[in-house]
């Protein structure tokens, strides 16, 4: 029986998943999600349920409404990075989701990285 894109992607999310739930021990999560048109990303405290920080091509003040390339990544990296600074968040867990670390994610990433971040 073949697996279609969409059931790959769905086991890849739910293996990255349980390896960050099993190894966290109380850290916050760095949640990528990437559409055809946008890419966001939310610094995510599990144990309260509650979003610190959140960024997204969809803000106006990034200037690349609309857009889904590696630049407009990493200037979303370098937004997260600053404002998870700003609440005082230095460690996280990096939660790509079902997506593989290569092209935006990976310049996301290294952005944040770069920005302060340590993951």
């Amino acid at each position: 029986m073949a697996n279609t894109k969409r059931d790959l992607f769905l086991k890849r999310r739910m293996r990255v998943r349980n390896k960050i739930k099993a190894t966290s021990h109380g850290r916050l999560r760095l949640s990528v999600h990437r559409s055809s048109k946008n890419i966001s990303v939310q610094l995510i405290d599990d144990v309260k349920g509650v979003t610190i920080a959140a960024a997204s091509t969809m803000e106006k003040e990034f200037g690349v409404v609309g857009k889904n390339n590696v630049e407009a990544a990493a200037k979303i990296g370098t937004a997260i990075a600053e404002r998870a600074l700003k609440a005082g968040v230095e460690v996280c867990y990096f939660d790509r989701g079902g997506f593989l670390f290569h092209g935006k994610i990976k310049a996301l990433a290294e952005a944040a990285r770069e920005g302060g971040l340590k993951f």
